[in-house]
């Protein structure tokens, strides 16, 4: 993938932390910076079937999950599948589309199943969505609540590459057009992805990370516990979904780096992902011009590393 997706390397490695935790992604970067083409390229190298859905306002909830089809030959119903029933689903531009069709699609997530008609429709085992949102444009757009937004298992904010990745994408681009490199992923079958998965729950965590994660967590909570000057600066901390996902992006973190064990430095490499869209900051913190990306900064300067 890296060979094809050049000067989006941060992109590359939520994406496949995310595959190894078992969770989704949501994606927000100006339009053209690969975010399509990584994720196909992932259905690719792993033989998954891949679907993308262009969010649009006039979505409705069934062209997500699929419905009920008549049949006059017998007069009965079929349930026909819906596209987000594939292993990697793109959601593009989900700000997009009304709030019923993002709870349609979030709770396909949650759940990792489709209800309708009374009847219960089982997604597949390996199930992966990635959401994008547009961040230059807010006109005719529907904002996730930050209760909806914590489904996700991380938020990635993805920026422009720098002038020699911009230069190797010309080549690249130019040399795609002339068939002079065609680039053909190798096929991972999709119990390489279960296995990897095992194996990254088994990794060793020592108790003193495990603190460690808590404390970072119920520091968004109650900051004032940690540096009183910080209490005013937030309205609601993460929620043990935080938690969860610290630990198992953590874990994926360090097995990418080829450890079989977990260490500060892997929680605080993906904290700001797994956070940041799981914290609301408060009217204080934004008149001062604080991010959530700023306070997670101050309190992880002040949570100790055991």
């Amino acid at each position: 993938m890296r060979q094809v997706i050049i000067g989006q390397e941060r992109l590359l490695d939520r994406l496949l932390i995310a595959l190894l935790a078992d969770g989704h992604i949501l994606v927000e970067g100006a339009p053209g910076l690969a975010k399509t083409k990584a994720i196909k390229d992932l259905a690719e190298g792993l033989a998954a079937g891949f679907q993308r859905i262009q969010f649009t306002p006039d979505l409705l909830p069934a062209d997500i999950t699929g419905t009920e089809i008549y049949r006059p030959e017998d007069g009965s119903f079929r349930f026909q599948q819906g596209p987000v029933f594939q292993n990697l689903v793109l959601a593009d531009e989900i700000n997009r589309a009304p709030a019923k069709v993002q709870a349609a699609l979030l709770e396909a997530m949650a759940e990792r199943q489709v209800s309708v008609a009374g009847t219960t429709h089982a997604l597949p085992d390996l199930f992966l969505v990635m959401a994008t949102q547009n961040p230059i444009e807010q006109e005719g757009t529907y904002p996730l609540p930050e209760a909806q937004l914590d489904r996700f298992l991380m938020h990635v904010c993805i920026d422009y590459p720098s002038i020699q990745a911009e230069r190797d994408i010309l080549r690249l681009v130019r040399g795609e057009a002339l068939q002079q490199q065609q680039v053909k992923p190798s096929i991972l079958p999709q119990e390489v992805i279960f296995a990897a998965r095992r194996e990254v729950l088994e990794l060793h965590m020592d108790t003193a990370v495990e603190d460690y994660i808590i404390h970072l967590v119920d520091a968004t909570r109650h900051p004032a516990k940690y540096q009183k000057n910080l209490g005013s600066l937030l309205e609601y901390g993460a929620s043990p979904r935080g938690t969860i996902a610290l630990d198992r992006c953590a874990r994926a973190h360090a097995w990418l780096n080829g450890r079989d064990f977990v260490t500060p430095d892997d929680v605080q490499s993906i904290a700001h992902d797994v956070l940041r869209h799981r914290i609301i900051p408060s009217y204080e913190a934004e008149a001062r011009g604080m991010n959530a990306d700023r306070i997670l900064t101050l309190l992880m300067q002040q949570v100790a590393v055991a």
